[in-house]
């Protein structure tokens, strides 16, 4: 049975469709999801809208999406603002009438020329209260001219605001470094300010998590609250996603969407476990951590106060892991979609399950990202290989011995007629004894001349796969290729 504080746990994802979600967005999605499976609350998907020029076609949809690939179900929504405009009209009008907001008729050019007087000065821009006590008169003689007005809330010209958070503990803003800010554009839409904490009153949030870039909003917030003799929710701001430089994350770091990290073959719980770690942590050594097990012991105590360190080879190493988690025929049903896009068009689809299963098992221990699969596989699937001549004769054979070598081997191996590994090496280790070679030399050359490559899965086990045919044929065109150095 639940108590009556788990019931009433309720958070909200509220993104911005002005871009699409990067790992900042979904860390902080993830979080409040984490929180409301932990205390069995619910998880609320809000799209704050309501910027309509900086809308990007598609946000929305993408925005759904990842947080459906990563397995992130909400409870409600998705509620969009851009559908409760009435709602905050009439917020903002019960401010007016009750004093705490009045309406500004600031046009863009006086307010562009009062910031650039405030920087000459080298003062903050912050607006500077013109039409906070207009006379009646004087609104009168503004409304006359068409303007369209803004509505601005009265923040106290003194005194402090005092909130506690539950990453950072007490934080205080003193007024005089609050501006009057908007709560409704002239176009009636509201702002975040006031958007965001109508719906987080009406939606009954009962904890705010979000970025730490949203703490210095957090006084406005909260004498919104107090104007409207609301209860305010909890708030705990997570830390900064920095890069391996302690810069602000980028592109060059791995600031791209989530949809690329997909698109690239990282797998979701992969991703979910990596982001949990971006700022919080079970302890001191444990890395690899299930949903279930995140959802257990997931709380905002240990949540840091400092800023999280992306790092891109840590992600590859955990994705490599949870890759080769997976049973075979998992790994080969994930693996496919890459395959099929990614390997050449010369190679024949369908692709064989048969062969690709095959394939694959011999590809899951080396493969980071599934996107890796096809370069990995590829020369299983190729009918000719393309590779520098010169690996054939860079080891310790020259091309004339190697030559030799790769022939007497195709002898040997023509009259095989049981093609497995075991057969293969029982064939092929002799070999290097009986001419004078170490192992790693014949198999190294060996290896070039049938996948193409210095480094591949283990030899026997890619001759087996390959077929007999498939590998005396790449036998005789590395003789052709050994035979322009020899002519």
């Amino acid at each position: 049975m639940q108590s009556e504080s788990e019931t009433s746990v309720r958070l909200r994802f509220a993104p911005s469709p002005t871009g699409y979600p990067h790992l900042g967005n979904i860390r902080t999605a993830l979080f409040n999801w984490l929180f409301a499976r932990h205390h069995g609350g619910k998880f609320i998907l809000r799209i704050e809208d309501t910027d309509v020029a900086r809308k990007v076609e598609g946000a929305v949809e993408v925005i759904l999406d990842s947080l459906r690939w990563l397995g992130l179900k909400w409870d409600e929504g998705p509620y969009f603002q851009s559908q409760r405009l009435p709602i905050y009209r009439e917020i903002a009008q019960r401010l007016i009438e009750e004093d705490h907001a009045y309406l500004c008729y600031c046009s863009p050019e006086r307010l562009e020329t009062m910031r650039r007087e405030q920087a000459k000065r080298k003062q903050p821009p912050k607006y500077d209260r013109h039409c906070r006590d207009l006379t009646q008169h004087e609104k009168t003689q503004l409304e006359a001219t068409g303007i369209a007005p803004v509505i601005r809330f009265k923040t106290p010209l003194e005194g402090k605001t005092t909130f506690y958070d539950l990453i950072h503990g007490p934080v205080t803003f003193k007024h005089d470094v609050l501006d009057d800010f908007i709560l409704l554009k002239s176009d009636g839409y509201p702002t975040y300010h006031l958007a965001n904490i109508v719906d987080d009153h009406l939606m009954f949030i009962s904890h705010v998590l979000r970025g730490d870039e949203w703490l210095s909003s957090t006084p406005r917030h909260v004498l919104l609250y107090q104007a409207l003799n609301w209860q305010a929710p909890q708030f705990a701001h997570l830390p900064m996603i920095l890069g391996p430089d302690r810069a602000k994350l980028s592109k060059r770091h791995g600031a791209i969407t989530i949809t690329e990290y997909q698109r690239q073959g990282y797998l979701p719980d992969a991703m979910i476990n990596f982001l949990t770690l971006l700022g919080w942590s079970l302890d001191d050594r444990t890395e690899l951590l299930s949903q279930e097990e995140l959802i257990k012991h997931f709380s905002l105590e240990r949540v840091g106060k400092t800023a999280a360190i992306f790092n891109r080879d840590k992600l590859e190493w955990m994705n490599g892991v949870y890759l080769r988690k997976l049973s075979p025929g998992e790994f080969v049903r994930q693996a496919m979609p890459f395959l099929d896009r990614d390997l050449p068009e010369s190679v024949e689809r369908p692709l064989n399950s048969t062969y690709v299963n095959q394939v694959l098992s011999l590809i899951q221990e080396r493969a980071k990202t599934l996107a890796e699969v096809s370069q990995l596989a590829s020369f299983f699937f190729l009918e000719e290989l393309k590779y520098d001549t010169g690996l054939l004769s860079s080891g310790k054979l020259a091309a004339e011995p190697a030559a030799r070598t790769i022939t007497i081997a195709s002898q040997k191996l023509e009259e095989v007629t049981t093609w497995d590994a075991t057969t293969l090496e029982d064939i092929l280790r002799p070999l290097a004894t009986e001419l004078n070679l170490s192992a790693g030399a014949l198999f190294g050359l060996l290896r070039v001349a049938v996948t193409g490559r210095t480094a591949a899965p283990p030899l026997f086990q890619t001759m087996a796969v390959l077929g007999k045919k498939k590998c005396l044929k790449r036998f005789d065109a590395a003789l052709q290729l050994l035979s322009t150095y020899l002519s």
